[in-house]
């Protein structure tokens, strides 16, 4: 990033902060990609509350972003899903971090939901609630019976349209370039995108303006209908989707591909998602059955008598390798994390879920205008 460029981002969040900033600032612990433009944020994030660590997801850190936000003074610390799966270890981390503050968690993808129960029943301080970024994070506290703590979701906003639809490009871009390193391209193929939310509904559109022949499978008869009258191929079921795809796209947020699905895909397919293997596909038994060879930078084939298949960036967000940039249109959802952030800071909100207000959304995207428009 260059210097001014910079210089614009930081007083871009310091408006921001200005703005949403709450009197009494909360400790705060913040779950992120590290990419190339998010050390602004993560200032961004400090400037509205005390900052105790910065947790990257793990398959998207970029080592230069990783030592701006250590050079800014703040602690990355490493997380795994199963920091946060056992109570008990993640009331002691907390503590060590932060005892007897008042605490906001920001979350991307429901890292916190396991132990939030013992978080806010156990921990010294209060826990004063959490702000999540992602569909499947959305969904995984939407589900729960009872919330123990108040949650503000920006996964549903509209600021972070212009980013769904962005991210769904930056898909595409990256599986095309992984599959032309290869010789092989987009133009022609069949492919079937499993999920019809708002990313897979920007891909599905996106590879029917390449010439691809797209067919859509969701378990939800609604985006069925949705796919349907857009005027693609919706599948009946997931099996038949997959005998004629030669590119399968998961962008459920959830398992996509269990294991008995792989053996039905058509030879030569390439997969590939826009999540963490760990949620959209599963592999664990796929080495038992097939032999993998790395066959190229992030191409790996999976062979067995008679049937192969590729799977690209070993099943994690295919776009992470390609910087998954969506430009300046990703400081607005990041804004609107900073206003929520503000928002739990207060104290004031019951448990359950939670959105800003259309009012604070408005002034966000003026603001960005302000800076971005130009």
């Amino acid at each position: 990033m260059e210097t001014f460029e910079r210089a614009r981002l930081d007083a871009y969040f310091g408006r921001i902060a200005t703005r949403f900033a709450p009197q009494e600032r909360a400790a705060s612990f913040l779950i992120t990609h590290l990419l190339p433009e998010r050390p602004a944020f993560v200032r961004g994030v400090a400037s509205v509350t005390d900052l105790r660590a910065v947790l990257p997801k793990p398959k998207s850190v970029q080592a230069e972003a990783r030592r701006q936000v250590e050079a800014d003074g703040h602690a990355c610390d490493r997380l795994t899903r199963e920091m946060f799966a056992d109570p008990e270890r993640a009331v002691r981390y907390v503590e060590a971090r932060a005892a007897g503050r008042p605490v906001v968690l920001l979350d991307v993808g429901g890292y916190f939901t396991p132990a939030l129960d013992a978080l806010c029943d156990h921990f010294s301080g209060r826990i004063l609630g959490v702000v999540e970024d992602t569909e499947n994070g959305h969904k995984r506290y939407a589900e729960r019976d009872k919330l123990p703590c108040p949650v503000v979701s920006v996964a549903r906003s509209p600021l972070k349209d212009p980013e769904d639809f962005l991210v769904g490009q930056s898909v595409v871009f990256s599986t095309e370039a992984l599959m032309r390193s290869r010789g092989d391209i987009l133009h022609g193929r069949t492919a079937l995108v499993i999920g019809f939310g708002k990313l897979g509904s920007s891909i599905a559109r996106l590879l029917h303006a390449k010439g691809v022949r797209v067919t859509v499978y969701d378990i939800d008869p609604v985006r069925r209908t949705q796919a349907l009258s857009q005027g693609f191929t919706v599948a009946r079921d997931r099996t038949s989707g997959l005998k004629d795809a030669g590119l399968v796209l998961c962008a459920t947020g959830s398992l996509a591909l269990r294991g008995e699905d792989f053996p039905q895909l058509c030879n030569g397919a390439y997969v590939a998602t826009v999540t963490s293997s760990e949620d959209e596909l599963e592999l664990n038994g796929l080495p038992d059955i097939y032999e993998r060879a790395h066959i190229g930078e992030h191409v790996t084939r999976y062979l067995t008598t008679g049937h192969y298949f590729y799977l690209l960036n070993g099943g994690n967000a295919v776009n992470f390798l390609h910087g998954a940039s969506v430009g300046p249109f990703i400081f607005l959802v990041q804004a609107e994390i900073l206003a929520a952030s503000a928002m739990l800071a207060r104290g004031e909100l019951d448990p359950g879920m939670h959105e800003i207000s259309p009012t604070d959304r408005a002034a966000i995207a003026a603001t960005w205008l302000d800076y971005f428009n130009r």
